[in-house]
């Protein structure tokens, strides 16, 4: 993709980002636009989605090529209500590798998932377009990846409909091994997610 061509995008998804909600499994856990880890990387997400309780999920994630995958499962306590059972798996591949026109580098992240609970069920099957660069820190080994990634996902819950969301986040390296990560998800339903992965 030329970098012309992702800033036309980019631009084009934020102005359509009005009715806003989160992503894979309706929770806001977003994705940096490269890896963190070599051949795999597991460990666990907290997720306060916006006046819905909060999740706790496990992810696992695995390398191929430029191309990686990620499964997620857990459970969403919504404070009232039935607890949902949550499952996804997402794909990341990089598209744009940073130059002296465009700073940034660059994934397109796609998925599928769902929200279970008795008697009902919602599905989620996003597409986003993840940009940032990775950031050292001075005098120190921990590295930082912020990002943003506009997301458009069509849902089913009750009823279809073609949703876009505004995802903001940053990857922390704070060891070799070890990763920690903060995103939010902007608009209608809010939240945040908190999570920490080992890489290998």
């Amino acid at each position: 993709m030329r970098p012309k061509t992702a800033c036309l995008a980019v631009g084009l998804i934020a102005v359509l980002a009005a009715p806003l909600c989160s992503q894979t499994t309706g929770m806001p856990p977003f994705n940096a636009p490269y890896r963190a880890f070599q051949r795999s990387e597991f460990g666990g997400i907290v997720s306060f989605p916006g006046g819905d309780g909060f999740s706790v999920e496990g992810v696992y994630r695995y390398a191929s090529g430029n191309f990686d995958v990620g499964f997620r499962a857990g459970m969403l306590d919504p404070g009232a209500g039935n607890t949902r059972l949550l499952l996804s798996a997402e794909g990341r591949s990089r598209i744009i590798t940073h130059n002296s026109d465009f700073p940034l580098d660059g994934a397109l992240v796609a998925g599928v998932g769902t929200a279970l609970a008795s008697g009902s069920g919602a599905l989620y099957t996003p597409v986003g377009l993840s940009l940032g660069r990775r950031i050292a820190i001075k005098n120190s080994s921990v590295t930082v990846v912020p990002y943003v990634q506009p997301t458009a996902f069509y849902t089913v819950d009750g009823e279809s409909q073609l949703l876009f969301t505004l995802g903001f986040g940053a990857d922390a390296r704070l060891s070799p091994s070890l990763d920690a990560r903060i995103s939010a998800g902007v608009g209608d339903v809010h939240g945040v997610s908190l999570g920490l992965v080992w890489v290998h």
